[in-house]
């Protein structure tokens, strides 16, 4: 049976800088850029909080996921998690439940 995945994306705030990112264990990932200080993008941008997510089969669908909101404009991917998530409320909660 193929792993499951997730496509999550990060916020520093609502309508500010966003990551997307794709991951096999989405609690761990999302612990990684909350605790860990590495240099790039979400430490420098202190983006780590989690405002949308959504889980996948297996990593092929999820990497291809990735790819396509990545390459969306702005506005498509603040109205995917506007309409998930109408507040920006920080789903870290959800992830550890």
């Amino acid at each position: 049976m193929a792993k499951q995945a997730a496509v999550y994306i990060l916020a520093s705030r609502s309508t500010g800088a966003l990551y997307i990112g794709v991951t096999g264990n989405l609690m761990q990932r999302i612990w990684h850029h909350r605790n860990i200080r590495a240099e790039g993008f979400t430490s420098r941008y202190a983006v780590h909080k989690l405002v949308y997510f959504e889980m996948h089969r297996n990593v092929r669908d999820a990497l291809a996921r990735e790819k396509r909101l990545k390459r969306w404009h702005q506005t498509w991917r603040l109205r995917i998690i506007e309409e998930q998530n109408p507040q920006w409320m920080d789903l870290w909660d959800q992830v550890i439940q």
